[in-house]
This record gives structure tokens, C-alpha cells and sequence, in this order.
């Protein structure tokens, strides 16, 4: 598997598109994997909209897909001037303040457009390290192999049980510490709960305590398509310090309802952007008891 990715990642990313398309219409046509799930996902968002409007969002977001897996094939392959000129951050100023003040920015980021990038554009762009939080692949030579290529030009990828270890480690360096957000905590663990797309949605809860104990604002990564291939980033800040120490509740935090107010507004604003295959809504909340 890894020579097979090596070998892809040396393909130009027009003839990589192509074997998208193949590898889409297996998955949409044929396995039809996950389409009736996605389906009535979007569905249930967009009731205003039109079958034809829903069915449209449904076929873009596998084409999409394809194209993120593609991309991201390709990116281990490429240079940093060419990962940096298909990543254009509007506001990145607001990084290089903190950097000027040796402080550590938290980033949200939810599974829109291609978070894959983010990573490596944001290491060649700014002159600040960043972790970013991931989930181990069971293939031991694979996940090696994907830490390695994710974090070439600087970004250190943390899987997910060391993170509070590397926190705790890294804490007096200035440093960025990226998370993708938008995912579905377990069933047993503190979540924040809202609505989102007319559906009750589960968040993680922790960003604050993390930007509490790091002095660090939090920032939501918007990440817009401007073309195939090449992409935006506007920073949107969640919480400054200092921050303000308040009562904790089990189900309530106000970082995590800034994250779901702006993804919501991306995905009405972009629908087939977003990841609809991650399967969001995994449970109902439950009653208050």
C-alpha cells in the first residue's frame, strides 16, 4: 500500500482527478455506499429544497470526496510553494499576532472542503509549528507512513490518546494545536449539545479548558472553494484571552456553539462541501432526566 501511494503521489493532479472519477462512480453507482444514510442526512437539512436540489447536493459531495482523496494523495508528493499556492489564508494576520506575542492559538476545523490540506499549508505559511489531533490508522505501516507525508513541512500530526500528554509537554512553546471539530463524541462522554440543520447535534467538549490552560484564543478555520483544486481560509475568532473563569456545565459550551453557528452557516452557504459520509447523527440526545 505504501509503494502504491508513493507511486499516486508522484501523478500529476489532473490524471489523479481522473482516477477519481472511477473510484466515485464505484462508490456512488455500484457499492452505493452509504447513499441512503446521506440521503436522508441532507434531507432532513434542507426540507425547503427541491428533491432535484437534494439530489444534486447528494451526487457533488461523492464527487467531492473523490476530489479531497485525490488532492490529498497528491499533496504528499508536492512541494511546499505548490501546496502553498492552492491555499490562500485571507486574514492571516491574525496568526502572525500571536506569533509576535509568542502565544498559542487553538484552530477548530470541521471536516469542509479539503481540512486535509490545512496542515501542511499552514506549516509552509506561517512561522508557527502546528499539532494537529488525529485518528490512528489500524495499519501500523500506513499510519506511519501518513504522520510522515502530513507532517513534512513542519505540522506534527498527535494522535488522538497522546494528545493530553503532548499538551501537557509542549505547553511553554508557542505553538498552533489544531482539531477537527465537527466529529460525534461517544455516546458516554461530556458533550456540547445544539441544534444544527433542524437536528439535535453532539459536540466534544474541552476546547475552552484547552485554551484556558494554554492562554490562547480560538480561532474557527473557514476553508472556502474557490475553484477544483484551489482553495481559501478566513480565521474567525471563538474566544480571546484572557478568558473568564465560570462555572463548568456538563452540556454547554460556548466556543463549541460558535463552531456550529459557523459550520452551519458554510454548509447552507456550500452544502456539498461538507463531509455528509462521516455519519453525523449517531444517536438522539436524550431526554432531561
Amino acid at each position: 500500500m505504501r509503494l502504491l501511494l508513493s507511486a499516486l503521489a508522484r501523478t500529476p493532479l489532473p490524471l489523479l482527478y481522473a482516477y477519481g472519477r472511477a473510484v466515485d462512480f464505484f462508490i456512488f453507482h455500484v457499492f452505493r455506499w452509504r447513499r441512503e444514510q446521506v440521503a436522508t442526512d441532507i434531507a432532513l437539512a434542507f426540507p425547503e429544497k427541491s428533491p432535484g436540489e437534494r439530489a444534486a447536493i447528494l451526487r457533488d459531495s461523492y464527487r467531492n470526496v473523490a476530489d479531497v482523496v485525490m488532492e490529498t494523495i497528491w499533496s504528499f508528493g508536492a512541494s511546499a510553494q505548490a501546496l502553498k499556492r492552492r491555499v490562500h489564508f485571507d486574514n492571516h494576520e491574525i496568526i502572525d499576532r500571536a506569533v509576535a506575542a509568542k502565544q498559542s492559538v487553538v484552530l477548530l476545523a470541521p471536516h469542509f472542503c479539503n481540512w486535509e490540506w490545512l496542515l501542511g499549508a499552514g506549516a509552509v505559511t506561517f512561522n508557527l509549528p502546528i499539532d494537529a489531533v488525529y485518528q490512528t490508522v489500524r495499519l501500523k505501516s500506513i499510519d506511519a507512513y501518513l504522520r510522515e507525508k502530513r507532517g513534512r513541512f513542519g505540522g506534527q500530526p498527535i494522535p488522538r490518546e497522546d494528545f493530553i500528554y503532548e499538551l501537557m509537554n509542549r505547553a511553554g512553546t508557542p505553538r498552533g494545536y489544531a482539531l477537527i471539530a465537527d466529529q460525534t463524541p461517544r455516546r458516554g462522554d461530556k458533550k456540547h449539545w445544539t441544534r444544527m440543520l433542524n437536528r439535535d447535534t453532539a459536540f466534544f467538549l474541552g476546547a475552552e479548558k484547552i485554551a484556558r490552560f494554554l492562554d490562547a484564543p480560538v480561532l474557527y478555520v473557514d476553508m472556502r472553494r474557490v475553484r477544483r483544486g484551489y482553495y481559501k481560509v478566513r480565521f474567525v475568532p471563538l474566544a480571546e484571552p484572557p478568558h473568564a473563569l465560570r462555572e463548568e456545565r456538563r452540556d454547554y459550551s460556548p466556543v463549541m456553539e460558535g463552531f456550529a453557528r459557523n459550520l452551519e452557516h458554510a454548509v447552507r452557504d456550500s452544502p456539498a462541501d461538507w463531509l455528509w459520509l462521516q455519519k453525523r447523527w449517531k444517536y438522539p440526545k436524550s431526554a432531561p432526566t
